[in-house]
């Protein structure tokens, strides 16, 4: 069956469906589209999912020390609590409230809470393992070694697209994409694509502590 690999764009999400070598690129409005794509096996999302409490999660850190040059990729992820407001101020009081030593989200980290929030939202209850927290950056280095500079950038560029060429199909794809999708995106979801098929065939690989969060989904993250 096939799988998807989910990235997400200004308040959208850019999917990459991988079906044996073929992939094609959807430009996805909400969860629910990317939940609703038909005929998938597995989802790998690059946004989190097990939601810590009081704290930092393992899998953050652990994720961090396997990208030496790529650290900052990881973001460290909002505590539960921050989910609640919209407002940079509120969130900072709610995560330092919750937090031993205080922590407040950065900036950077606070942007992606709308979209956490309505992924935790439209997962529901209970968790499903049908759906899975990935890092393309870790994709990234599994597929080759090589792959060293920033995303974005002219070497960073071909040098991911070299890395997918290996497994994907990933030219006609992107000469496919829906109009206006950033490559970055694009390759970012075909990234996480890669890392749902090996998922979904039991040769993934995971950070984390192995806890789960207050609504019993796991904090880590896969590829």
């Amino acid at each position: 069956m096939p799988v998807l690999g989910v990235d997400g764009w200004r308040g959208r999400w850019v999917g990459a469906l991988l079906d044996g070598r073929a992939v094609t690129l959807l430009e996805l409005a909400d969860v629910r589209a990317v939940l609703a794509v038909p005929g998938v096996e597995l989802i790998a999302i690059d946004m989190p999912i097990g939601l810590s409490e009081t704290g930092v999660r393992a899998c953050d850190v652990q994720a961090r020390a396997l990208l030496p040059g790529a650290a900052g990729s990881v973001f460290p992820t909002p505590v539960r609590a921050v989910l609640a407001t919209d407002d940079y101020a509120e969130a900072r009081a709610l995560s330092r409230a919750a937090t031993d030593p205080p922590r407040a989200p950065s900036a950077q980290a606070f942007q992606l809470v709308k979209a956490i929030r309505s992924l935790d939202e439209a997962l529901g209850d209970p968790p499903s393992d049908r759906v899975v927290e990935v890092h393309p950056e870790l994709a990234f280095r599994a597929l080759d070694a090589a792959v060293r500079d920033r995303k974005g950038t002219a070497r960073g560029t071909i040098q991911r697209l070299r890395a997918l060429r290996a497994v994907m199909d990933v030219e006609p794809a992107l000469a496919g994409a829906p109009s206006g999708i950033p490559v970055v995106d694009a390759l970012d979801a075909c990234a996480a694509a890669w890392s749902a098929r090996r998922l979904a065939d039991g040769q993934g690989e995971c950070v984390g502590d192995g806890g789960t969060d207050s609504r019993g989904r796991p904090m880590r993250i896969c590829w």
